[in-house]
């Protein structure tokens, strides 16, 4: 027994990539959506089976919904025939009943919220559902598997693969390996990645934010600075990173499309680990979250999206 999670004697076998087939992703939010869909539209030739799970009753007919508005979209706009959105629906799943889902899982990836407590008490339960050598991903880029590696069964399979938003789009994947994190793990998890049209980054220990939000941490650091210190409006500042320095989303846009309230918790959690002022909300940030105006999903935020779209 190790910090109260039973292993075995015998190191465990981690499964293969070949032999990765199910695909479970637990939590049927924004992010859970896309990375199913994304799942099973890019890994149709490995013939992925995707299982999108949540036990919420209102997230599971949101994503119903969502997943057949995504798919007759496309065979509107032609970029699917009928009878490839009819294939894509069929390999796609999606259930209330996370027990029995997990328990099918080759590869099982979380996707729900941002709260640790929550995450452990997840992974401490489907640890011991799934097969001992399905490899389990969180999508956290804030909360490191090693944190949860103590609640886990056989750990060794435990690993970040963090997808960035929109999923169905951005191409890059992080791969972050904690010290009990194996390599075969890291390795099928990389396959698996590329099998799914993504470009992973494998980080070879973990550190708070990884690689691409680290970077972007500095550019909406300084945009917030100059914001506040009246040099420039928020469009303009969006404009300057995306027509100056080839951004695809301006800082503020990003904010608004990943949501305020994400950029809050994230750097008060930082916050309260580092002590560093640099790592603490922003003013405006805090000002933004206590209003309640967290970006698309509230129809304000840095800008205004009265359709929800902009």
């Amino acid at each position: 027994t190790v910090t109260g999670v039973q292993t075995c004697a015998l190191p465990i076998l981690i499964m293969k990539a070949e032999e990765i087939k199910t695909i479970v992703v637990i939590g049927a939010g924004a992010m859970g959506q896309q990375i199913a869909m994304n799942t099973v539209m890019n890994g149709r030739e490995h013939s992925y089976q995707v299982i999108l799970c949540d036990s919420f009753e209102g997230a599971i007919g949101k994503a119903e919904k969502w997943a057949s508005d995504y798919l007759s979209g496309r065979v509107a706009k032609g970029r699917l025939t009928q009878e490839e959105a009819d294939k894509i629906a069929d390999c796609l799943t999606i259930t209330k009943d996370v027990d029995t889902a997990v328990s099918e899982a080759d590869f099982i990836i979380e996707a729900i919220i941002e709260n640790l407590e929550i995450k452990r008490e997840l992974f401490r339960k489907i640890s011991r559902i799934c097969r001992p050598d399905a490899v389990l991903g969180t999508n956290s880029s804030n909360i490191v598997s090693s944190r949860l590696a103590d609640v886990t069964v056989n750990p060794e399979r435990l690993l970040n693969i963090h997808y960035f938003n929109p999923a169905l789009v951005m191409q890059l994947v992080e791969l972050v390996k904690g010290g009990h994190t194996s390599e075969e793990t890291i390795e099928a998890a990389r396959v698996f990645a590329e099998n799914t049209g993504k470009t992973p980054i494998v980080l070879n220990r973990e550190i708070a934010g990884f690689v691409a939000n680290r970077i972007n941490a500095a550019v909406v650091h300084e945009a917030l600075s100059l914001l506040e210190k009246g040099v420039a409006t928020v469009n303009d500042i969006d404009t300057a990173c995306e027509k100056g320095l080839g951004y695809p989303m301006g800082p503020f846009r990003l904010m608004d499309l990943t949501g305020i309230d994400v950029n809050y918790y994230v750097r008060v959690e930082r916050f309260a680990e580092s002590q560093d002022p640099f790592d603490a909300p922003n003013p405006l940030v805090i000002e933004k979250f206590e209003k309640g105006e967290y970006g698309r999903k509230t129809g304000k935020g840095w800008y205004e999206y009265p359709d929800g779209r902009k």
